[in-house]
């Protein structure tokens, strides 16, 4: 590996975490589908035993993930240096959520994909009697007041889905561990990623990834990721996603692995492209608003600048004339396809009220400003130009 040097991010995402297979020298990963590996004798292994433990092609993007995100847990240290692959995003946090003890209080983004909140508030609440608590985290005052000594576990996103709301990272960090110096601090950074952010860097603990998104940017695969940044942390996850055996198999690491190869152009492409889009939007008369963190309306405009490296390819806004109008768009739009998923090479969009935050309450919805005006665009790599001319033709079907 060539990770003792060092590397910028686009270098980093080709070599991060790799070496070549050492029988034959290929430079990229094989795909080890064997369940099974062969003992010299009993407990005498090279390292394998089954592929629910061990598994040399998930190993590969267990440890590409861990670089990029700059996870200080050595390969001596854990076999993945504080990586882990899932079988879903959900299943990532599913399993971090078992970090904490039956009861515990959990203080999580208010604004949070809808299966997140899912999870936590029709599952863990009664299964693991997790004691919930959301409120807005991008509110520094906020966070004072909720994040309790008592506080086992904050869950972070940022920006967040839908709204684009943007947390101060290294404050939350500084408010809980003064509070509660052992409370575990998780970021989902699937929008920005970690080309654009590192929540290492502001003191945080966990790192998890629905890597069917921007990691593996191509829609076909479904998958999750989570890195430590600490050695004793990585042991006790390395025992839980063995216990539990929810694993991202050989295949989808390889294609994953793959995808990762290229996020460095991909993610350059999405933002400057979001950007026209965004600017688009925010000027056209059916447009009521634009939430993207890159324009200078954002209400955290500033604090993106400092905490992230650009501005991802997500764009939220609201349309004039409610539900009616927005389906209206939706379905005449072509460039951008109508589904669920984003950080796909390919343009999406998406109403979360109808599609991604369904589950959620429709009060909470109402309460948090999810609307039925509200449209979510993944903005792809596509030619920006055809991208707003889709948006166009849309919006003329509206008034039309």
């Amino acid at each position: 590996m060539i990770d003792n040097h060092p590397m910028r991010p686009g270098t980093r995402v080709i070599h991060g975490g790799q070496r070549p297979e050492p029988v034959t020298g290929a430079i990229m990963p094989p795909i080890f589908t064997a369940a099974t590996y062969v003992q010299e004798s009993p407990g005498k292994h090279k390292g394998f035993e089954y592929t629910r433990s061990h598994n040399p092609t998930r190993y590969a993007l267990e440890r590409m993930v861990a670089s990029l995100e700059g996870s200080s847990v050595s390969e001596e240290q854990d076999p993945s240096c504080g990586g882990f692959a899932f079988a879903s995003g959900l299943a990532a946090t599913a399993t971090i959520l078992e970090l904490v003890d039956h009861g515990s209080r959990v203080v999580a983004m208010d604004d949070l994909y809808g299966g997140t909140r899912r999870l936590m508030s029709q599952v863990r609440a009664r299964s693991q009697g997790l004691d919930l608590h959301y409120a807005d985290l991008s509110d520094n005052a906020v966070c004072a007041e909720v994040l309790t000594p008592e506080t086992r576990m904050v869950w972070v996103e940022t920006p967040t889905n839908p709204l684009m709301k943007i947390a101060d990272l290294t404050a939350i960090a500084e408010i809980a561990k003064a509070a509660n110096p052992d409370v575990l601090l998780a970021c989902d950074n699937t929008f920005a990623c970690p080309r654009h952010q590192r929540p290492f860097e502001h003191g945080f603990d966990i790192v998890m990834h629905s890597s069917t998104k921007y990691l593996n940017g191509h829609s076909d695969v479904v998958g999750g990721m989570v890195v430590v940044n600490d050695a004793p942390l990585a042991e006790r996850l390395r025992f839980l996603q063995n216990a539990i055996g929810s694993v991202m198999g050989p295949m989808d690491a390889y294609l994953t692995l793959r995808g990762i190869k290229t996020l460095d152009v991909r993610m350059e492409r999405h933002g400057n492209n979001a950007q026209r889009v965004a600017e688009f939007l925010e000027g056209h008369p059916q447009v009521e608003r634009v939430v993207f963190p890159g324009l200078a309306s954002h209400p955290q405009h500033e604090l993106a600048r400092r905490q992230m490296s650009g501005f991802g390819g997500m764009v939220t806004f609201f349309i004039q004339g409610g539900l009616e109008a927005a389906r209206t768009l939706l379905e005449s739009l072509h460039v951008f396809q109508l589904a669920e998923s984003l950080g796909a090479v390919e343009s999406l969009v998406n109403h979360p009220a109808i599609m991604t935050h369904a589950s959620v309450p429709a009060e909470t919805r109402a309460a948090l400003g999810i609307s039925d005006s509200l449209i979510r665009l993944s903005v792809g790599i596509e030619d920006a130009q055809d991208q707003i001319d889709d948006l166009e033709r849309a919006f003329k079907a509206v008034r039309g």
